[in-house]
């Protein structure tokens, strides 16, 4: 098998090809290793790359394999991670100056669990300043493989233009308004945010620790699923970590989804938003009603004022991350990420009690709505992916932002858990995307329902023209 037919393989056909004998991780792992030499200083995903100590890692896993010994799905594939997570083998600076020399004292646990999986650590992956909305000013950022000239997302970019970049064969991210999300429909990937609490943030930079999520961004609901099942779960050293067992995701994910209810509120999903996600999304809601899916119209609790109160939330929560350094090492910080401290810091208690008020009460009417059905449909961004220079423009107007983030932080706030996957093409050749949203702890619905959605569809299987 020639290299180039193994880049863009799914993590569940690489593990077939070791079963059988057909390639060696340590095969898969060089092919990887030549491929991000020769393509990442186009696209900048990896801010380390970790070569030396991958192919020691593949080729223990090449006697592994040999010897009939099985880690699991992971067993041998390529990843990356996002550079919040904490490695003692790579330094860890989540994306900023002030921890560009930082190597922790301890791994993660989810770089723990993927390691012990048996996954090949090809690097840390470029994400913004402190996982906020920009690169630091003195850091290339990552570019859409899709076309430069777009919109990448934040905060886990390099997350996202590595792996659709084939550049490893899945990645972590992390959310806090939308940060596996968005790179996931930017870059045409598939992306879970689980359940607040699934995944444990040990060893995780924070940002905003009441709304962070960790999770997998693929090339696949199967794929995705896979890794969620090697990170998910308790963790002692995580006291917020959900005590519920892990399913295996991959059981029966190919079972269909006949009889599934799925809401759709054609207010939500429509007003305001782009022709050509809305057509899109209503492909999306046939071809699921196609497989045996009901469709049900919902009305989804009133969202505006929550959505508004998220930056004034994340503020003050990543203020209190960074008291270590700043306003100590003010200096040192790009001007995105200062001023969100900055306005975190004036906060008012009050103001905090208010947020968590309106937080409870969509939750509590978020969990009432999904007695009724078990999946939301609704789009990932109310417009097509836009232009660099589209994105520049918006800066400027926090109103902008706040539309951007209608789909996607409330979710953070609920904790819900939700799949991003491809949906469709824009006019303009790039991806289209949508969300499933569960219940909490419905991961294992979400993920065969987008597996079914794909299983007749082929949006996932497109790649960027960068060949």
């Amino acid at each position: 098998m020639t290299a180039d037919q193994l880049y863009y393989k799914s993590i569940t056909e690489l593990s077939d090809l070791y079963r059988r004998g057909e390639v060696l991780p340590s095969e898969v792992t060089e092919a990887m290793l030549s491929r991000i030499e020769k393509l990442d200083r186009r696209f900048h995903g990896y801010a380390h790359l970790l070569a030396e100590r991958a192919m020691e890692q593949a080729r223990k896993y090449d006697s592994e394999i040999a010897r009939g010994i099985s880690r699991g799905p992971l067993h041998g594939v390529p990843i990356g991670l996002k550079d919040l997570c904490y490695t003692t083998f790579a330094p860890t600076a989540g994306g900023t100056k002030i921890h560009a020399e930082f190597v922790p004292s301890f791994s993660a646990t989810v770089v723990d669990r993927l390691e012990r999986g048996g996954a090949v650590t090809l690097g840390k992956l470029k994400m913004t300043e402190g996982a906020y909305t920009s690169h630091h000013p003195d850091d290339q950022a990552p570019l859409n493989p899709w076309n430069v000239d777009y919109w990448v997302g934040s905060s886990s970019t390099g997350s996202g233009v590595a792996t659709a970049a084939g550049l490893c064969y899945g990645a972590i991210g992390s959310d806090t308004g939308g940060s596996i999300r968005f790179p996931s429909a930017t870059c045409g990937l598939t992306g879970i945010k689980p359940t607040w609490g699934r995944v444990s943030r040990h060893g995780v930079f924070p940002l905003a620790d009441s709304l962070d999520h960790v999770g997998p961004m693929c090339r696949s609901a199967a794929d995705a699923a896979a890794m969620l099942g090697v990170i998910a779960g308790a963790d002692p050293n995580d006291p917020t970590t959900l005590q519920a067992p892990v399913p295996n995701y991959l059981t029966g994910l190919g079972d269909g989804i006949r009889g599934l209810r799925i809401g759709v509120d054609r207010k939500y999903t429509r007003e305001g938003i782009d022709s050509q996600v809305v057509a899109a999304l209503l492909n999306a809601e046939r071809a699921l009603r196609d497989l045996g899916a009901e469709i049900r119209e919902v009305h989804f609790p009133s969202y505006e004022k929550l959505v508004s109160l998220w930056i004034p939330m994340c503020s003050v929560e990543t203020a209190e991350a960074h008291l270590d350094t700043y306003p100590s090492r003010k200096s040192e910080y790009g001007p995105d990420l200062a001023q969100l401290i900055e306005q975190g810091r004036s906060v008012s208690g009050v103001e905090v009690a208010a947020i968590h008020h309106e937080r409870l009460r969509f939750s509590g009417s978020l969990a009432a709505l999904f007695e009724d059905v078990d999946l939301l449909l609704i789009p990932t961004m109310p417009v097509p992916i836009p232009t660099l220079g589209k994105m520049s423009e918006y800066g400027a107007d926090p109103n902008v932002l706040l539309s951007i983030l209608r789909f996607t932080a409330v979710f953070d706030f609920s904790g819900s858990p939700t799949i991003t996957m491809p949906v469709g093409m824009a006019s303009d050749g790039m991806p289209l995307s949508m969300q499933l949203v569960g219940s909490h702890l419905s991961e294992n619905v979400i993920v065969r329902a987008a597996h079914a959605y794909q299983s007749i569809t082929d949006w996932h299987t497109k790649r960027p023209p960068i060949e």
